[in-house]
Formats: C-alpha cells, structure tokens, sequence
C-alpha cells in the first residue's frame, strides 16, 4: 500500500513559484534564479515570501514582486505579501542546475561558481552557448540587461551574452 504525503502549504507554494518567469530572461522562474530565500505561512494563512533581487537596480523587481504576490494569491491560501530583502546579496552561485541548463538553451552562457570575490578571470572567460567552446572573448561589460555582458566566440563567429558573475 503506498501512502501518499500531502505537500505542506510551504511546498504548494515554492511548486507554484515554479511558474512565476523572470521577464527578462523568460526560461528562468524565480525558483531556478535562487530568488525566494523564505516562505513563511502564519497560522492564519498569510503568507509572507521573501525574496532578494538578482541586482539592486534590476528594473524588473516590481514585475516579479507582483507576480509572485498574484500567483499566491491565486492558490486560496491566503493573502500574500512580498518582501524584498535588500540587504541580502544575490549570487550567480544561487543559480539551480535546472537554471543553469535553462540558461544555455536560451543561448546565454553562465558564470562560474564565485568564492568570496570575482575574479577578472571569471569577468572575462565565457564557453559559448552556441558551440561549446571556450575560444571566446569579453566584448563589453554591459549586455542587454545589467545582469549580462557580451562576448564574442571566436570559432562559430557568434555574439552571446554570459550572466555576469556575482
């Protein structure tokens, strides 16, 4: 006989943010960038997420807040509220593998793990998403968001752009 556990309310939550998208880089969901840092249910139902942005000046912070806050309130559970922990710092080391994977097949490389500094190494070496290769090059340190950089790959001729590493 197999008995199956009901999900707690913590984890239909975290399953449904599964869908709440990053709308810069629509393949990632808040889940896989390692935005959510607690999930806290009162014993009234209200529900609290905490949440740290990928960049302090990330111009996509009030979209995702309110996404996130509709997509739990959309469970019934009770009412939401978001909060931005602006004194926590994100890093590219929050990235899931699922995340990371998601990256590449969107054709944007993915930074190495970050110890305790970024290294120039980190900044400028890049394996292009395209081809695999690591023949590449720094092009420009701002990309189309300020999330990313822009490098160059020198054996499939593309342009492509890496999640900058912090």
């Amino acid at each position: 006989m197999i008995i199956e556990k009901t999900p707690t309310k913590k984890e239909v939550i975290l399953q449904a943010l599964e869908s709440v998208k990053d709308p810069e880089i629509p393949v990632l969901s808040v889940i896989d960038l390692g935005m959510i840092t607690d999930v806290i249910v009162n014993n009234d139902d209200y529900v609290i997420i905490k949440m740290v942005p990928t960049y302090s000046a990330c111009p996509a912070i009030a979209v995702i807040k309110n996404s996130i806050k509709s997509k739990i309130e959309s469970l019934n559970i009770g009412p939401a509220t978001v909060v931005v922990e602006n004194d926590k710092k994100w890093s590219t080391n929050f990235l899931s593998e699922k995340g990371k994977r998601a990256l590449e097949g969107f054709k944007i490389s993915t930074a190495q793990p970050v110890s305790n500094e970024v290294t120039h190494e980190q900044v400028v070496e890049a394996k292009c998403p395209h081809c695999g290769s690591d023949n590449t090059t720094l092009n420009s340190v701002f990309g189309s968001t300020l999330c990313r950089s822009t490098h160059y790959c020198f054996d499939c001729k593309q342009l492509f752009e890496k999640f900058k590493p912090i």
